[in-house]
Formats: C-alpha cells, sequence, structure tokens
C-alpha cells in the first residue's frame, strides 16, 4: 500500500556541513536560503571521527551535528531542523535526549530527529561503544529519552547502558512531542521504524528500488501522519531538471512523501546556487513549498 502521487511532498536541504563548502558562515546562510526559499526542513549528519580507509563519509572535516542544530536554529525562524541521522547508540542516551530538548526548545519547538543504529565500526571502537550491542542500545536510548521527554521523577532501570533513574527529573522537556523518523534498510530498522518511529527516513535509494521498503512500512503504519522521508544526492547544478523531475514523480509514485536534498557543490556559493535551483524544480513538482 503506497501514499497516492496527489499526498503533499514536503521537502528540506541538507546543509554544507563537511568539506571544503563547511563553514559557521556557509551552514548559516544555507539555513537562511532554505528558509527563505520556502524549504520544509534542514538538516544535518553525525560522524564525530572518520577512519581514513571508508569511502563515506566523503571528508573528515564535519561539524558535530548537536551543536550545529543548535547553531541553525540561532539563524532561523520556521524551518524545521533535522538530524539525518543521529546514531544512537554511539552517545550518551542522557546527554542526547537533554541536549535534543534544549535544542528544541531552544527553537520554539522546531527539532526532528532522524535516528540509526550505525553501520561504521570503527567509529564506534573509537568511542568505545560495542559495535555488536548497537541494536539494543538503540532501542534502549529511544526509551530513554522518550521517556525523559514525556515524564517527571523518573524510576526504571536501562541494562544496556548501565543506566538507572531514581525518582529523576529531566527538565526542560520538549515544546511538543519531538517526532523520530527512524533510519536504515536493514529489516530490524524497518520494524524498529513501525513500532517506534513517527516515519522512516531512508538514504540514497533509487526510485525503482524503494518499493519493497514502501511496502513493508505502509502495510504497518498505513497513517498519512507516518512519513516516508528520502535523502538524495541531488545537485541543482549539475543534474538534469527534467530527470530530477520524474525521479521525484517516480518517488511520489512509490510513496515517499518528503525528499531531503543534498547538493555535491564544494563551495559556499555554487552551494547556496544550488539550493536556488532545486527550488525551481521542486516548485515545478507541485512539492509544497512555504511563503
Amino acid at each position: 500500500m503506497a501514499l497516492a502521487s496527489s499526498a503533499v511532498l514536503t521537502v528540506g536541504i541538507h546543509v554544507p556541513q563537511a568539506g571544503p563548502a563547511a563553514s559557521p558562515q556557509s551552514l548559516a546562510r544555507a539555513a537562511r536560503l532554505a528558509e527563505e526559499l520556502g524549504y520544509s526542513d534542514v538538516w544535518v549528519s553525525d560522524h564525530l571521527v572518520v577512519p581514513d580507509n571508508v569511502e563515506y563519509p566523503p571528508s573528515p572535516y564535519v561539524f558535530e551535528a548537536l551543536t550545529t542544530m543548535t547553531w541553525l536554529a540561532a539563524f532561523t525562524r520556521r524551518v524545521r531542523i533535522g538530524s539525518s541521522v543521529l546514531i544512537l547508540p554511539m552517545r550518551n542516551p542522557v546527554e542526547t535526549g537533554k541536549m535534543l530538548a534544549t535544542i528544541d526548545q531552544l527553537s520554539s519547538g522546531r527539532v526532528l530527529l532522524g535516528a540509526a543504529a550505525g553501520w561504521l565500526e570503527p567509529e564506534f571502537n573509537a568511542l568505545g561503544v560495542p559495535f555488536a550491542e548497537r541494536s539494543a542500545r538503540m532501542n534502549e536510548a529511544l526509551d530513554i529519552m522518550t521517556s525523559m521527554w514525556t515524564e517527571d521523577h523518573i524510576t526504571r532501570t536501562f541494562p544496556a547502558h548501565g543506566i538507572s533513574f531514581a525518582s529523576t527529573r529531566a527538565k526542560p522537556q520538549p515544546v511538543g512531542r519531538i517526532p523520530i523518523w527512524i533510519g536504515g534498510r536493514g529489516a530490524p530498522a524497518l520494524r524498529r521504524a513501525v513500532e517506534r518511529g513517527d516515519g522512516w527516513h531512508g538514504d540514497f535509494i533509487s526510485p525503482d528500488d524503494v518499493a519493497p521498503y514502501v511496502r513493508f512500512l505502509r502495510e504497518r503504519r498505513p497513517e498519512e501522519s507516518f512519513t516516508i522521508s528520502m535523502r538524495t544526492r541531488w545537485d541543482g547544478l549539475i543534474d538534469d531538471h527534467d530527470e530530477l523531475l520524474r525521479l521525484i514523480d517516480t518517488y511520489r509514485e512509490q510513496g515517499v512523501n518528503h525528499i531531503v536534498a543534498e547538493p555535491s557543490q564544494r563551495t559556499m556559493d555554487d552551494y547556496l546556487r544550488s539550493i536556488e535551483s532545486l527550488r525551481s524544480v521542486f516548485e515545478k513538482a507541485g512539492a509544497q513549498l512555504h511563503g
């Protein structure tokens, strides 16, 4: 079961967080421009350390995700601020939950949490976190943060992290419910999205290959409020616009109702030009744009 292609399509932009285009100025300018152009959200990725011998991420120069989300919040007023995706098992969930709640408060309720279990084992090793435990730690991290965001005087034990709450308080809590979009393609990730998520945030899956993922999710979460999101490597200065329109139509036919485009430009000015150019493509595709 897929959403009809007439369903509302919302779009976001991944900001220049890594590589030569990344700087405090480029992050602020990209977020402000995305907001002015009517995008629904701006996005960052999560890598703390990068080994030499991996193909992705392409640069070891990466601004930390949560700090960057706070920076983006300070320069914007409307766009949601998302993580694509936060690797919860390699972070302390109490600290992470507190930081996300704080960012949500500082941004007047604009945090959108994309989260996954992770795949880069050397990064876990560098942080002293057992890679084999990431699934259990992922599920428990979601439980810990949800408890912090919705309960008061919490008394619970979380064995995967060795954390105990004894009438524990975590204030301030988020402004409202922080949407949780689960990332990952494997069966555990898809089940996690169904059982614990408000949406699924896929990455770099072609429109022709996305159908079985959407079918699995929609059979179990048919409500339109459950978002099917896809991150793409689209660049408004390089890619053929007619081909992008075709890809958008195919994604929508398959049931994708949110797209995050990540330009490949390596300078700030070109990155901003790419965002502007992509905006015209999304407008022609009938995406929901603000302002």
